[in-house]
């Protein structure tokens, strides 16, 4: 698999122009912006600089983000969203990465937040088929069920594109799934359906259950096993994508941790 770089991995110290040159200089073929930097940037100048570099969009993050505490919050997430398809057939996304959303503040009541999620998907999805944009589903670890997304398995994610159907796929980041029991089943059940494939590592200690991720090499995950799973079930999109949130890293250079990120995607990935 060839490297896509997640603009996030360097948030904070390049922008969308830095990360497109900083791809161009190390040869990584791929990109995945997020869509502050996108929208930093604008939209448009984006997508003419990611052009000429050359480079493959391997994904726009993120929308989702449904449940809301009333009618207004969940109209205005349906909009974002709806702005978030049209960012990304703009920039050639191969899909839109959907971190779903967790409970709404005050709330505890999780099948009403679920059925947000699938209200509002549904809502969407006509737009995001007419501009040819797939929709990834990213199931998150069930740590982040209660602030960041209430889909929490590949299994759930899956049930949601049977019931949606055509435009509708996955994003699988190994972060969230690797601890799965039944991974392998529902790789294999997700074949072609398979959008992204993100990778990182778990730490041992972890510090910070979002923001400590490791670049592949530097935790537990069996990052080449699961990619074995991927490719076996049909994944097509040939990139794998470094999505690296974490305090540590985003303290070194920049053009340091792309070397770095390539030496291990050699070895771990």
């Amino acid at each position: 698999m060839r490297i896509s770089l997640n603009t996030v991995t360097v948030k904070e110290r390049w922008g969308l122009a830095d990360c497109i040159e900083g791809c161009a200089r190390h040869a990584i073929p791929g990109i995945a912006p997020w869509r502050d930097v996108l929208q930093a940037m604008g939209v448009e100048q984006a997508a003419r600089h990611i052009r000429d570099a050359g480079l493959v969009v391997t994904g726009l993050c993120r929308g989702g983000m449904f449940p809301a505490a009333d009618a207004a919050g969940r109209a205005a997430a349906i909009e974002d969203n709806r702005r978030a398809i049209e960012e990304a057939h703009a920039i050639g996304a191969r899909c839109l990465v959907m971190v779903c959303g967790g409970l709404p503040p005050g709330s505890k009541d999780l099948p009403a937040a679920r059925e947000m999620m699938r209200a509002g998907l549904h809502a969407i999805l006509p737009e995001a088929r007419a501009a040819g944009v797939t929709l990834a589903l990213e199931p998150l670890h069930p740590m982040t069920c209660a602030d960041r997304s209430v889909l929490s398995t590949l299994g759930q994610a899956l049930d949601l594109c049977d019931e949606l159907g055509e435009g509708t796929g996955v994003a699988l980041d190994v972060y969230h799934v690797w601890w799965d029991p039944d991974l392998a089943r529902q790789v294999a059940r997700a074949a072609s359906r398979i959008a992204a494939f993100h990778v990182c590592d778990w730490k041992v200690p972890t510090t910070d259950t979002v923001f400590d991720r490791g670049l592949p090499g530097e935790g537990v995950i069996d990052i080449k096993a699961i990619r074995h799973m991927v490719e076996q079930a049909g994944y097509t999109g040939g990139f794998a994508e470094v999505e690296i949130l974490s305090k540590r890293w985003w303290t070194h250079d920049p053009d340091e941790v792309l070397g770095e990120i390539k030496r291990r995607h050699q070895t771990a990935v």
